[in-house]
């Protein structure tokens, strides 16, 4: 298995910090078992999304790119301003 990034790692404790905060607002947690419970479930998401590997939403893209017929076809045209360019 794979070692997580350093952006990795962020993302996980930021996750953490961030569903803390976002429960113990929420709940209006107050006593010490309440918000142990809460930190818990934070900390038990922040390692699963420090440890699972990212979405495959980036590789979605290249395999509908090689479904159907050739790419030239799935192109759209160069957005309008960018003729410019070709000017002398």
């Amino acid at each position: 298995m794979p070692r997580p990034s350093a952006a990795r790692f962020c993302l996980g404790t930021f996750t953490v910090v961030a569903t803390t905060v976002a429960l113990l607002a929420v709940s209006g947690a107050s006593g010490v078992l309440e918000v142990a419970v809460l930190v818990g479930f934070a900390v038990a998401l922040g390692t699963l999304v420090t440890v699972l590997p990212p979405s495959a939403s980036g590789h979605a893209a290249g395999s509908v790119k090689g479904k159907g017929s050739s790419g030239s076809a799935e192109r759209s045209p160069a957005p309008a301003g960018h003729g410019y360019a070709r000017q002398r």
